[in-house]
């Protein structure tokens, strides 16, 4: 038995072998998971660091607390305008398709793999989600923009799947465990997961924005941990009387990211850095939680079966699921490309593991094998089939500015980044050719990654960032402007 100083010493260590490893991530293109999966198993029994562990309830409690932060982090940071117009898609995929996903890995278990179907439907629940940590990390960490709204298409995504995969995975695990079915009691499950979640995450959230901008707390640094509070209690709420506490977080880091709030910029930076925790925290448990040995025996299995999820379940659920919607052929190929399989497939896996049904093991180490297979094929290749489909669109400014400006309460007025496009008609002008509304003021000139206050002489070059502090209502304006 380890002590506290022993577990705080191998816990630290691992943590920070992570982040120096994030690097890797960044310099050839490995996702993230993938490699502190990778640290977990070399900590393990079967690894260099033979550290004993199966606890699943451990395992579930530190995933559970892990995706709260990772999908309130993923809420604050996503803009309201820009997932509202696809927020039908959305649903369609997070419902329609986790479901079509679900059958068609059943089947193929049923009828190539040889499993029970009752079993095969239960391995397609399980991975039949995409991973919100999975898509948020890849996407941000290499500055991926796509056309035609498919970043917040496939980020909504993400966020709101969970509920229909954790539904299927705890049916079909009750279905097993005492081998009955009660379709009223699963459709009122169901509907009850999606309308409580929402619900809470909607009312709570907006509580939360009247709270912070009313509230006057002594203490700068007292706002993120009020913050923090608030989010484990909208899940628990949420869980508590029924609904989906990972929908009610998501939705609730939608509303208060989206609205004037005090200490805003510090919240997103606290939050920022908790997610990343999150992430490590997560997939090296996962990864100390798996024995490698075990992988070997079915990895034919896995490779069949992630061939077939990557292949044909996937793209042929997005197909279905957006046939009605705008998307072309090569966009809904993009979506289906994107959609990562990570942490919570993993984490589902273990409600059966816990459950104590026949084959559990088997089936947790053939959907820890499907997930290291899409982040292998998929994560990996990401930024080159984007290209390859012609979805690609130009990068998101993001400049670390030398100021922080902070909005308070009712506060309309913001500090945004703005490029000068290289072929734009303001190219070689001055600041006062710009003819900007009265209320706004340029800061900050970025060129050639270094900063400058400018004047109305000033001249502009193509590739300038302007940090223009202006009103909200504004800057439709000044985009036409700088075009």
């Amino acid at each position: 038995m380890f002590s506290i100083d022993h577990i705080l010493f191998y816990i630290s260590l691992l943590i920070v072998i992570s982040i120096f490893i994030t690097k890797l991530s960044e310099n050839f293109g490995l996702p993230a998971l993938l490699l502190f999966l990778a640290v977990g198993m070399l900590a393990g029994s079967d690894g260099i660091g033979k550290i004993f562990f199966e606890d699943v309830k451990i395992t579930q409690a530190v995933g559970t607390v892990a995706l709260i932060l990772i999908l309130f982090s993923g809420g604050l940071s996503t803009n309201i305008s820009s997932v509202y117009p696809v927020r039908k898609e959305a649903v369609s995929l997070a419902t329609i398709g986790v479901v079509l996903t679900a059958v068609l890995v059943g089947l193929f278990c049923r009828f190539v793999l040889g499993f029970d179907l009752v079993y095969g439907l239960l391995i397609g629940a399980i991975v039949s989600s995409t991973d919100a940590a999975a898509v948020f990390s890849i996407l941000r960490s290499n500055n991926i923009s796509l056309k035609n709204n498919l970043k917040p298409l496939l980020e909504l995504e993400s966020g709101c799947n969970d509920p229909m995969a954790i539904f299927l995975t705890m049916t079909l695990t009750a279905v097993i465990v005492s081998n009955e079915v009660n379709i009223l009691n699963i459709s009122f499950s169901l509907i009850k997961q999606f309308a409580f979640g929402s619900l809470i995450g909607y009312v709570v959230s907006k509580a939360v924005v009247n709270i912070f901008n009313r509230i006057s707390l002594s203490y700068e640094g007292l706002y993120p941990v009020l913050a923090l509070s608030f989010a484990f209690l909208i899940y628990g709420s949420a869980a508590l009387i029924g609904g989906s506490g990972y929908l009610a977080v998501y939705i609730a880091g939608i509303i208060i990211g989206n609205s004037n709030i005090i200490q805003k910029r510090s919240m997103l930076r606290f939050f920022d850095g908790l997610a990343w925790l999150g992430q490590i925290g997560m997939f090296l448990t996962l990864g100390l939680l798996v024995y490698p040995s075990q992988l070997i025996l079915i990895i034919g299995s896995g490779i069949l079966l992630s061939m077939f999820l990557i292949f044909a379940a996937r793209p042929l659920s997005v197909m279905l699921s957006l046939y009605f919607s705008g998307y072309k052929f090569n966009e809904k190929l993009a979506v289906s490309w994107i959609g990562l399989r990570g942490a919570v497939p993993i984490i589902l896996a273990t409600i059966p593991l816990s459950s104590g049904i026949d084959n559990s093991h088997i089936i947790f180490n053939i959907v820890f094998f499907i997930v290291i297979s899409s982040a292998i094929i998929q994560g990996w290749s990401i930024k080159y089939i984007t290209k390859l489909l012609k979805v690609t669109a130009k990068p998101d400014v993001n400049i670390n500015s030398p100021i922080e400006f902070q909005t308070l309460g009712n506060n309309s007025s913001e500090l945004l980044d703005f490029i000068i496009p290289y072929n734009s008609d303001m190219k070689d002008k001055t600041i006062i050719d710009l003819n900007l509304p009265k209320d706004c003021l340029i800061i900050f000139i970025c060129r050639d990654e270094k900063f400058f206050v400018p004047n109305g002489n000033t001249i502009l070059k193509g590739g300038d960032v302007l940090q223009i502090l202006m009103n909200k209502e504004d800057m439709t304006k000044v985009i036409e402007k700088l075009k």
